[in-house]
């Protein structure tokens, strides 16, 4: 079978040749069909990711596909079942084995390609805003990095929840995405003076920032009293450090978020997570926006149209070249 192998940190990885394996006693082998990119993807190969693979190892954080075996210990799944998979990696491969309580049955009518867009990114913004922040109806939401395969979610979730949505994203083009997400108020990324721009708004209660930079300091400075900041990522490249008088003063809370974390220590709150959300979706409030669509013979140029930011919602890589 083909995968995507990272073999070096810092080297790009390669499309090899490997041997499939069976499942093991508490796994399931998948025919894997579709494959979602995330930004962590780019972190893993260089070696800055939080979680460090074992290598060589086939990258592909979150799949779908068919289930083709079962191991010995399965139980309530069965062969030709359609399931998502949040594996953390081996996902860019033709077939695979994962845990089977890491496996959701994907709802009727959803897509293999919109069942491995869906998990990370709205189960990020989710868990985030609603477990974590505890973002109320009513309350202004700020989304930074909002066109991207995150931000878009948080938009939709956001305005599901109740809440007043401000998004920010680079150029109209991407503008005009987040607007369609549900954005009540659109400011592009390159504009001056976004503490400003928000101040002038009224001000923000919950921020969800996926980019990091400088930016974060404008948005925290345009926070109201006892508002939450929720850092979901850099793509920007630059960590924020966080003046703590700032935070005294506002009365301000900054809330981590990691959301594989969670599978180690509460794996229960992601699967409550996730019915919530596939039962939005089958609702029709949920729609995942699929921006580029690549073959696995080119997941290499897929990572590079992440790396450039030239998506909007997500990046998928599809196991058949036609």
């Amino acid at each position: 079978m083909r995968a995507f192998r990272l073999e070096t940190i810092g080297q790009p990885a390669q499309l090899r040749e490997i041997a499939p394996t069976p499942p093991g006693p508490n796994q399931v082998q998948l025919r894997i069909r579709a494959c979602g990119l995330n930004f962590a993807d780019l972190l893993m190969i260089a070696g800055t990711y939080q979680e460090r693979p074992t290598l060589p190892a086939t990258l592909g954080m979150e799949l779908a596909g068919v289930i083709e075996a079962l191991g010995a210990d399965v139980k309530g799944l069965a062969i030709g079942d359609r399931v998502a998979v949040f594996a953390g990696q081996g996902g860019l491969a033709e077939t695979g084995c994962f845990a089977a309580d890491a496996c959701s049955l994907i709802p009727d009518g959803m897509g293999f390609d919109e069942a491995a867009a869906f998990q990370i990114a709205y189960g990020t913004s989710h868990l985030a805003l609603d477990h974590r922040a505890r973002l109320q109806a009513g309350e202004t939401l700020l989304v930074m990095g909002a066109a991207g395969g995150v931000g878009l979610t948080a938009v939709e979730i956001g305005k599901r929840m109740g809440a007043r949505v401000i998004a920010t994203a680079r150029g109209p083009d991407k503008l005009k995405i987040t607007k369609a997400a549900g954005a009540d108020h659109v400011i592009d990324s390159e504009a001056p003076d976004l503490r400003g721009t928000l101040k002038a708004l009224g001000g923000v209660d919950v921020v969800y920032d996926a980019v990091g930079g400088p930016a974060f300091m404008e948005a925290l400075r345009a926070t109201k009293p006892e508002g939450r900041l929720i850092p979901i990522g850099f793509a920007g490249g630059e960590v924020p450090q966080i003046p703590a008088n700032l935070l005294l003063v506002k009365n301000l809370s900054v809330i981590g978020l990691y959301w594989g974390g969670y599978l180690k220590f509460a794996p229960q709150t992601l699967a409550t997570s996730m019915q919530t959300l596939f039962g939005w979706y089958q609702a029709g409030g949920l729609r995942p926006h699929i921006s580029h669509r690549f073959p696995l013979a080119q997941a290499q140029e897929a990572l590079d149209c992440l790396r450039a930011r030239k998506s909007t919602g997500k990046i998928i890589v599809t196991m058949q070249d036609d």
